[in-house]
């Protein structure tokens, strides 16, 4: 299992009219833990790029526990179960740093493509060796 926290601390665009952090930010924040969990293994996206695959969201899903607000500051856990897979799926806990409150609990499911022809394909060596210290 890899896992890695992230803060984020919302911003007032963020909120919605009831003050409330903006459901569809969530997916926002997702992407910022899991990029950030990437970069903690030393897998930039970048280096995917430029290796010729990219990692498109095929799936995600969100369940909302408690509000979020304005200058919260959010800890976002990204965690990845499974290596060996077609597909990426990768959990996501939302919580607020001040009270350990949890706000929200999600995931989303992506899958490698050759950035060349943009047809699926397995996951490369790149990504396979770089996390597999972590399995």
């Amino acid at each position: 299992m890899l896992s890695h926290t992230t803060s984020i601390r919302v911003r007032y665009a963020d909120t919605d009219k009831m003050q409330f952090v903006y459901n569809g930010k969530y997916l926002e924040y997702f992407e910022v833990g899991r990029t950030e969990l990437l970069r903690k293994v030393g897998l930039v996206y970048a280096k995917l790029e430029e290796a010729g695959y990219q990692l498109p969201l095929i799936e995600a899903g969100i369940k909302y526990k408690h509000p979020a607000y304005y200058d919260d500051i959010l800890l976002v856990t990204a965690i990845v179960n499974k290596l060996y897979s077609a597909t990426v799926n990768i959990e996501y806990e939302v919580k607020r740093e001040s009270d350990n409150s949890l706000i929200a609990t999600g995931f989303t499911t992506h899958m490698f493509i050759k950035v060349e022809n943009k047809k699926p394909t397995k996951p490369p060596k790149i990504y396979i060796d770089t996390l597999k210290k972590y399995f």
